[in-house]
């Protein structure tokens, strides 16, 4: 990685790092499809300000379509140039993904630094990853978006590289760091690859849990609603991206017993599919949850864009028909109760909580114990002490809760998956409802496993 190190690759994944001190011009193209928005530009200004920039001003325009040379058109990138000098600004910062050579005309036409969406968006991820994956993940989702722009970085293309080991006259510096970013990225797919054989392999050992995973756009409140259901105690900030890695803890869910509760990545619109595709790994937990709880923040005056972001991004996952229970967030900030009523109306089955009020969590709790309950049967087994086979297979395919011995017998409570019924076989057995007054236990003879 030297080599790497010292070349301008390395530059170029960093060009946004100096974000941080300098004074940003916002800008957007506002296209069709987003029209209904009051502020365009209000998720792209709470970007700049995590990223620690300071905003100075703002420019939009609506097209049907952008312009191929500086997506913006030729009397709004006058207008940028004479605002960007107005207000001393040093960087330009779009809400719209640039190409390269889109990016290359803007900037020799305002003489500012120019930044899009992604770029920004990977600069924020980078200063907020803490674990080993989340910056290997960081770097994967960096050096594919960077690896089509080199040739924007080198002004020098007719340079040959000579040396020891090269072929003929040599290699333009731009093949030597194009192969340098292609070689990074093999090495990084393969080790993101092996953390996520092995993440697949830690959530499928926890078969003898139910899982919960939090889903929902950036600073939606999960990580706060995680904390106050677990008593986790995680980092949990008013910033967007403040949680970048999965964090999973026990949830004692009254009427159901510990279920495990995963905290992730938060979501946004057009979240650019190389940070999805690196990832993968940390997102192993949404694929293979029992129940996904897709918290929104319904005092967000874009909580209908945002919900349907989330949905995209869950298509793009594969995940789009988990069972999915829609938590509307923050229901205490709402000044207008007709604003909760309208989101009720339209997501009837959504439930309004404050994870840090604790409004509605009682109706959480109940409904989250009722999807999980949909697809298993809480019942008490009885049968005798020597039946080894069936204890064993219910300690396989269910969740054993307790037992009661007896001389005897014994009388297992388990939540059990209904399929698995068919396999105990009994004629004079009855299914009951666990600890039910006045009704009997679900009885089977020692060998009634089949």
């Amino acid at each position: 990685m030297n080599e790497m190190e010292d070349s301008k690759i390395a530059k170029e994944m960093n060009r946004a790092e100096s974000v941080a001190s300098e004074s940003a011009l916002l800008v957007g193209v506002v296209l069709p499809g987003r029209n209904g928005e009051a502020d365009p530009l209000d998720e792209l200004r709470g970007l700049a300000t995590t990223a620690g920039a300071r905003v100075v001003g703002s420019l939009t325009q609506r097209r049907e379509v952008p312009d191929k040379t500086t997506y913006l058109g030729r009397g709004k990138v006058d207008e940028l140039r004479v605002l960007g000098e107005s207000r001393d600004a040093d960087v330009v910062v779009f809400d719209n993904d640039l190409t390269p050579a889109q990016t290359r005309n803007l900037e020799r036409a305002t003489n500012l630094k120019v930044l899009d969406r992604t770029e920004l968006i990977l600069d924020i991820f980078a200063s907020r990853a803490q674990t080993h994956e989340a910056r290997l993940a960081v770097e994967l989702a960096q050096l594919q978006y960077s690896l089509p722009r080199l040739k924007r970085m080198w002004t020098h293309l007719s340079r040959l590289k000579m040396g020891i080991g090269m072929r003929g006259p040599g290699e333009k510096q731009l093949e030597v760091d194009r192969r340098l970013a292609e070689k990074r990225i093999h090495d990084l797919q393969t080790e993101l690859a092996e953390i996520e054989r092995r993440k697949q392999r830690q959530v499928a050992s926890r078969h003898g849990h139910m899982t919960v995973s939090l889903v929902g756009y950036t600073n939606a409140g999960k990580s706060t609603l995680l904390n106050t259901l677990t008593g986790a105690g995680v980092l949990a900030q008013d910033k967007l991206f403040a949680t970048l890695d999965t964090r999973t803890r026990r949830w004692q869910l009254p009427g159901w017993g510990p279920v495990l509760l995963s905290d992730t990545v938060g979501f946004i619109r057009d979240l650019p599919h190389h940070l999805i595709a690196s990832f993968k790994a940390t997102l192993e937990e949404t694929r293979q949850a029992d129940l996904l709880l897709h918290v929104a923040d319904a005092n967000s005056p874009a909580v209908y864009e945002q919900i349907t972001s989330v949905y995209r991004v869950f298509e793009e996952l594969g995940i789009e028909q988990k069972r999915t229970l829609l938590v509307l967030n923050k229901i205490d900030a709402l000044d207008d109760r007709g604003r909760l009523d309208g989101l009720l109306n339209r997501y009837p089955n959504a439930i309004g909580i404050s994870a840090r009020g604790g409004l509605g969590l009682d109706h959480l709790a109940v409904a989250v114990s009722d999807m999980l309950s949909r697809d298993f049967l809480d019942v008490d087994i009885e049968t005798g002490v020597g039946n080894g086979r069936l204890l064993a297979y219910l300690a396989a395919h269910g969740e054993v809760l307790s037992r009661q011995f007896s001389e005897t017998r014994v009388v297992v409570h388990c939540r059990l998956p209904r399929q698995h019924l068919s396999h105990i076989a009994a004629d004079e057995a009855t299914v009951r409802p666990h600890r039910l007054n006045g009704q009997s236990v679900y009885v089977v003879p020692p060998d009634a496993v089949a």
